[in-house]
């Protein structure tokens, strides 16, 4: 199933106020494990998470619909609220194991992991660049275990 991209960030925001991370996602880090949850979504069931594309920003993967929601918040923790929306059962397992291995970093630590990794580098870093679902799908099939 394709969800609202909003709704998946807002999950994300959720999930994070939940785990024992100890900060608020910043919009920054936030864009990056949208990007993850994306990517593995696309390689483990072969359609997206989320309809909305993924740009190449200067700082790494973008959804620019979700910076602009979230941009008053600048580089401060992003707090969560309303509903949660809930994944059927094998994409909550997804889910949670991403957020598990990536939520974790830092904005900065995801910067530096998305800048040297294919869709990201093989794409021209600017706005209204377009990192391609076909290429996240291929580079993130080699990364499941």
């Amino acid at each position: 199933m394709i969800y609202a991209v909003l709704d998946i960030a807002n999950k994300i925001l959720a999930e994070a106020s939940y785990s024992n991370l100890g900060e608020l996602i910043s919009n920054m880090k936030l864009q990056k494990l949208l990007y993850y949850q994306q990517g593995f979504h696309l390689a483990y069931f072969g359609t997206p998470l989320f309809d909305e594309e993924i740009e190449a920003w200067m700082y790494g993967p973008v959804v620019p619909c979700v910076y602009e929601h979230f941009k008053a918040k600048d580089n401060f923790g992003i707090e969560f609220s309303g509903n949660v929306i809930s994944l059927s059962t094998e994409e909550e397992s997804l889910f949670n194991e991403v957020f598990r291995v990536y939520g974790k970093y830092s904005a900065t630590g995801l910067i530096e992991m998305t800048h040297n990794e294919t869709p990201w580098k093989s794409t021209i870093a600017k706005v209204g660049s377009v990192i391609s679902k076909e290429k996240m799908k291929i580079f993130f099939k080699k990364r499941l275990k």
